[in-house]
Formats: structure tokens, C-alpha cells, sequence
């Protein structure tokens, strides 16, 4: 059993690791499309993202959520909401890769956690713990230096931590899987992007038909680069804790972020490392505490094993 335990582990966090690093491996995609732009590359992420997943459940025999899910008009309503955020967020995504700031959208990913407590504090009216409010402050501080270091707010790396937090809070309230999200997302997004795509073909600005077969593959793709990732991250989310996929999440930015300097050859005046580097000390400390909070909560669940009138003691400190 302990064999069998520490091989699905083991897989967990290959899938987990797969998963963030084909998310921070991405920019490397976007620009092969050109010459389509952000908006036909987005139209055809939703097209052919349901057409993948609708194949995927095809091949498992998984739709007995669809039917209950029609049955549930709130449900639907936050799916539609979550469709919405991460249109928003896939959008500005692929534009900002595509127009030299990947170093800025990898920003915006470093500071999701950060903007995902913010949400729960405002939204949920959660408790923070004195070190979560000093990597809020501390992460506050880095967007002032950024600020002025830019001379205006860095609204790509914002508007992308503030779109994926809000899509992560609305997934957690529908409480789906990955790929039935996805596939429910993106059955909201088709008729809007095949409409647009449509409408782009009568003005001649089409790309998929003009380009050669590559490009049009390349477009069709978008399904795959789409799905694939959270078909892995699904893998992982159930064979490893979520301490540990917390930690997986900030490959993704990493990668994003090398990837901006090293092969993009982005920018990186003092102010922006300055910036960043007060932004790194914040996840420090959110991790750090993180860590902490989820040792002492093994402790206590340890204590309602042996004396559970401690534990009720210890619950209290933690």
C-alpha cells in the first residue's frame, strides 16, 4: 500500500509539474500565429477548446454533469460569470505575450496569491494572520515602486492577477472539475467566437484560410494547448496535497519570467527588479506561513488521535 501510496504520489507530481510548466512554456506558443491577431487567436482558443473537451467526454462517457448543471440557473450563472473573467483573461494573456510584455504578464501571475487573499478579505470577509497581512502590504508596496518605476500602474500584470483570482473564487463556488469547467466555459464562449470569427472571414481578415494548412493546425491547436494542461493539473490536484501544488503554481510565473529576459530580451530596468524582488519576498512570506499553518494543523489533528480534549485547545491557537 505504502508502494502503491508513494507511485501515485510520485505521479501526481509529474502531472502537477507538467502542467505548470506547459502554462510557463506558453509565450513560446502565442507567437507562432501571427499573423493572427490577439483577438482571432482568442476566438479560436474558445472554439476549438470545446471541440477537444467535447471529444474528451465523448471518449470517457462523462456528461451526467451536463444535465444537472442545466438544472441549477445559479450554477449557470457563475459559469457564465467564470467564462466571462477568463475570456478577459486569456485576451489580455495572448496580447501581452504577442506585444513584448511577457515580463509583465508573468508579473501578473506572481501576484495572483497576493490578489487572491485581497479578494477573500474584501469579498469573503476572511481573517488574515499577521504574516499574510505584511505579504499584502509588502506586495501593495511593490506595486507602488512598480508604478513609478513604469509611470503609470502595471494594469497587464493587475488586470491578470485580478481576472484569474476572480476566476478561481467563482470556480470554487461552482465547484466542478477541470475539464467539465472548461468544457461548460467554453460552450458559453462558442457562439460569441464563432460569430466573430465568421464576421472576421466576410471582411477578408481571416487568417485561418489564407495562411496554409501549419497555421490553420497551429490555430486548431489552441484547443490542445488550452486542455492539456488541465487535464494534468486534474491528474495532480488528486495525488498530491495542496501545499505542494501551491509551491508547483510559481513555475509557471518563473518560467514566464526567464522566459521574457532570456529569450524575449525584455527590459529590466533597477526599478522593475526592485519591484520584483518585493514581490518574491511576498510569496517568501505567504509560503513560508502557509507552511506553518498546515505543520501546526497536522499537529492537531495528531492531538484529536491521542487526547482530543487538547486538540479542541490547540484548534483554537491554530
Amino acid at each position: 500500500m505504502a508502494g502503491t501510496s508513494k507511485g501515485e504520489h510520485r505521479i501526481g507530481l509529474l502531472n502537477g509539474i507538467a502542467a505548470y510548466g506547459m502554462w510557463g512554456l506558453v509565450p513560446l506558443f502565442w507567437p507562432l500565429l501571427k499573423p493572427a491577431g490577439a483577438m482571432e487567436i482568442l476566438a479560436h482558443r474558445m472554439v476549438w477548446s470545446l471541440v477537444f473537451v467535447a471529444v474528451a467526454l465523448v471518449f470517457v462517457r462523462r456528461w451526467a454533469w451536463a444535465g444537472e448543471l442545466l438544472r441549477q440557473p445559479r450554477k449557470l450563472g457563475l459559469i457564465a460569470v467564470a467564462a466571462a473573467v477568463i475570456t478577459v483573461n486569456w485576451g489580455v494573456y495572448i496580447w501581452a505575450v504577442n506585444s513584448g510584455h511577457v515580463v509583465e504578464a508573468s508579473l501578473g501571475y506572481f501576484i495572483n496569491p497576493l490578489m487572491t487573499i485581497a479578494l477573500g478579505v474584501l469579498l469573503l470577509k476572511e481573517r488574515l494572520r499577521p504574516v499574510q497581512w505584511a505579504a499584502v502590504a509588502v506586495g501593495f508596496a511593490a506595486v507602488v515602486v512598480l508604478t513609478v518605476g513604469y509611470g503609470q500602474p502595471p494594469w497587464i500584470s493587475l488586470c491578470l492577477a485580478v481576472s484569474f483570482a476572480t476566476y478561481g473564487l467563482v470556480k470554487k463556488k461552482v465547484g466542478l472539475g477541470g475539464v467539465e469547467s472548461l468544457a461548460a466555459e467554453t460552450a458559453i464562449q462558442f457562439l460569441p467566437a464563432l460569430a466573430y470569427l465568421i464576421w472576421l472571414s466576410t471582411r477578408g481578415d481571416l487568417t485561418f484560410a489564407t495562411q496554409g494548412p501549419g497555421h490553420a493546425a497551429l490555430l486548431a491547436s489552441t484547443g490542445i494547448v488550452t486542455a492539456l494542461p488541465l487535464v494534468c493539473f486534474g491528474a495532480a490536484a488528486i495525488r498530491v496535497p495542496l501545499s505542494t501544488l501551491g509551491l508547483l503554481q510559481y513555475l509557471a510565473p518563473v518560467f514566464q519570467f526567464l522566459l521574457g529576459i532570456l529569450y524575449f530580451h525584455e527590459a529590466m530596468p533597477p526599478e522593475r527588479w526592485a519591484g520584483f524582488a518585493l514581490v518574491w519576498l511576498a510569496l517568501v512570506l505567504l509560503t513560508w506561513d502557509a507552511m506553518r499553518s498546515a505543520r501546526r494543523a497536522r499537529v492537531v489533528a495528531m492531538s484529536h488521535r491521542t487526547d482530543p480534549a487538547a486538540a479542541a485547545v490547540d484548534a483554537v491557537d491554530v
